[in-house]
Parts: C-alpha cells; structure tokens; sequence
C-alpha cells in the first residue's frame, strides 16, 4: 500500500532516531520496505504526472516535521533528527501525524504564518487534517473541476446541431496532429462518404502517408453502444482495405465494444462522449483559461554552494 503523508512521519522519525545524517534515499527505502509499496505502486504518478505519489507523501511528511523542529535538513538530500524529535521517540509513539504536530509552537506559527491568520481556526490546519497532502488536494480539487467541465461541454455539444458536431470533430482531428489544415481536412472527414457506416476519412499525419477512418456518432450521452456496432464498423473498415480506424460519438461504449479485439492488424480507437471532452480540455477546444496556477519549489541548485 501507499502511505499517506501522515503515515510516512513515524517511520521516517524512526529512520533518524540514531542521531546521524540520512539521506532521503536510506529513509524512502526503508518506508517502501515498511509499507510493503509494491513496484506498480511505487511508479504511481500524482495526476499531475510531475512526480509519484509515494514521493510526494514522503516530501510532505518531512515538511510538517521541519516546520515543527523535530527534525532539520543540514543540506540539500540530508536530514537528521532534533532534541525535540528524540524526546518525541522517547514516549514510544504509536504514530505521529498533524495532532502530535500541534504540541510545538514552531507548527503553530508555521501554520499561521503560511495561511497569514492566527488562532485556532487556520486553514492550513484543515487541510493536514487529511489523509491527502496538500499538493495532492490540490491535484484533486484540478480534477474535480474538470470533469465537471467535461460534463458541461458534453451537454453543450449535445444541444447544438449535427453540423456543428461534424465540426468539433475536425477541429479537435487538426489538433491533435492529423492531417493537415482545418479546410484540407473538412474537405474529405465526417458526414461526407457515408460509405458502410465510414463517415470520413483523414491523413494520419501531414504528409497523408496513411489513411484513417472515422466514424462520428452524435448520440444521447445515456446511450450505450455495444459491440455489434463496433463489429460492423470494423466490417466497414476490411471492405475499404484500411486497417485503421476511430469511433467518436457523445454516447458510451459497453464494456464488450471496449474489450473487442478485431482481427487482420486492423485497429480502432474508441473515443467516447467522456474522453471526448477531456481532449476538448487537453487542446482547448471550446474552453479558455479562467484562471492558473503553478505550484513551485526550491530550487535546490540555486543554493547548493550553501550546502558544501
């Protein structure tokens, strides 16, 4: 399993209870070892795709122990324990989290200060309350946003006309790579052969090396399309002599349509109305920046002549 932040802060405490220099590299190891964080799970990233969870869990539990002066970094990648730290130990704590924190002034302060409010009701002292660190919470709140925008472009697509979805359809095609220009592409793609349920055609790339085969349904979001309709596209498919193909429709696929492996190297891409509106997101279509954010850290480098 992945430990939260707060789990990873004993172990951690413990790893440095020798009173000598660890670096960060001796305390994941032996956390991993402790929590039984298997090799899948040691690889899995924050949403943010910037770093692994397991990682990021373990950076933040160090960050609540330094701002509460139970262990410091002497340099960059090094930490050791604190006087403070040692008599923590000395009671033979059961765990360490954000309540053992709030005995020492230094986290008190710290908290208020990040928040720029005092007493008792600090945010920051709700948001450690989770099981989540903050980076993650944030990562969280990111995604909850947008899938709620996702479902609101959804809707939205599903209320304008066929030709508009056509539209949509190429747009998103362009920028994503294939073919060439908006005009070249919406010359030969969707609503224009109707040929055996193939709706268009676009150049895998700009150079047109190969040919792709789109089938574009703009359906109700409740309906569920099944396997037999990807059977027949894929029949549509064999009859022109491609081997490539995508399906995109605001509808849902069934688990059989997901799992159908066709034969003859022939591929599909399924898009659904859901993935459909997260590459909406992903290349701007229909969507502009409200608002942005960017998370920062130290740069280690910068002041690393103060570590030698």
């Amino acid at each position: 399993m992945i430990p939260n932040f707060q789990e990873c802060m004993l172990p951690t405490l413990q790893v440095l209870a020798d009173g000598k220099i660890h670096r960060t590299s001796e305390i994941y190891k032996i956390v991993k070892e402790l929590y039984h964080v298997s090799p899948s799970e040691e690889k899995e990233m924050l949403p943010s795709k910037r770093t692994t969870r397991f990682l990021c869990n373990l950076s933040w539990a160090r960050t609540y122990m330094k701002a509460a002066g139970i262990i410091s970094s002497p340099s960059r990648g090094k930490f050791i324990i604190t006087d403070d730290g040692m008599k923590l130990l000395a009671g033979n704590p059961q765990t360490v989290n954000k309540s053992t924190l709030e005995q020492y002034e230094k986290f008190k302060k710290w908290t208020s200060s990040v928040n720029g409010e005092s007493g008792e009701n600090n945010r920051i002292g709700k948001i450690i309350n989770e099981d989540v660190n903050p980076e993650e919470q944030i990562a969280q709140a990111y995604n909850q946003l947008r899938n709620v925008l996702a479902q609101d472009l959804l809707d939205k697509i599903l209320n304008q006309t066929p030709s508009f979805f056509e539209e949509l359809v190429i747009k998103l095609l362009v920028e994503m790579g294939y073919g060439g220009s908006f005009n070249e592409i919406s010359e030969m793609v969707v609503g224009k052969s109707g040929d055996e349920g193939i709706d268009g055609i676009i150049k895998e790339d700009k150079l047109g090396l190969d040919n792709i085969y789109v089938q574009a349904k703009r359906w109700t979001k409740e309906q569920i399309i099944g396997r037999p309709e990807i059977q027949k596209f894929v029949g549509a498919l064999s009859g022109q002599g491609a081997n490539k193909g995508i399906f995109i429709t605001t509808a849902r696929f069934s688990d059989h349509a997901k799992s159908f492996k066709p034969q003859n190297n022939i591929k599909v891409a399924l898009i659904d109305g859901e993935t459909l509106c997260q590459y909406m997101i992903d290349y701007n279509i229909g969507v502009s920046v409200r608002d942005k954010y960017e998370v920062k850290r130290i740069d280690q480098d910068f002041f690393a002549e103060g570590d030698e």
